[in-house]
């Protein structure tokens, strides 16, 4: 009996997982120079050259997530160093970057998303994040009004129609 309920309990939880949808984040770096964005915990990271995009699908139910862009890298093959946002110098990251970094940050739900940009761990490039159905932040310097500024800041939180997709720009 203990095992038919506990079988029972693992299905309806796949099946509530399958039935939230994953979201799309389109990063694009409107730089003059290479930003190295980084994503966590998807495990990513790339070379965005100015005018460049790169395209991350989050699964549904990722909670605190990130997206930042790490500047003054260097990388042979898949180590090297960044001068901000470093992640223990990989180019696919599974950590989040060393301060001085500009966060995008999320939770992908079922029906409602989280999302803001923080600087608390500092600012490195100026930074744009929405979401389809919310407020777009546009951050471009370190006392951003869009960004949560200390830890205790607790009104730079947005909420976001599950489902959505989200745009990531660097020097908007």
């Amino acid at each position: 009996m203990a095992t038919s309920s506990a079988i029972l309990i693992m299905l309806v939880a796949a099946f509530a997982v399958a039935g939230a949808n994953a979201a799309t984040f389109t990063i694009t770096n409107r730089c003059s120079y290479t930003v190295w964005p980084a994503a966590t915990p998807v495990g990513g990271g790339t070379q965005l050259n100015p005018g460049g995009t790169w395209v991350v699908n989050v699964p549904a139910g990722t909670q605190s997530g990130r997206v930042w862009g790490r500047t003054g890298c260097s990388f042979n093959g898949n180590s090297g160093h960044c001068a901000t946002g470093d992640c223990a110098g990989a180019l696919s990251c599974v950590l989040s970057g060393q301060p001085p970094l500009t966060l995008a940050e999320f939770t992908i739900g079922g029906s409602q998303d989280f999302y803001d940009i923080s600087v608390i761990d500092g600012y490195n490039v100026p930074m744009a994040f929405s979401c389809s159905t919310g407020v777009g932040l546009v951050c471009q310097s370190s006392s951003c009004p869009d960004a949560y500024l200390y830890p205790a800041d607790n009104t730079k939180t947005h909420a976001c129609s599950g489902n959505s997709n989200y745009q990531v720009t660097f020097c908007p």
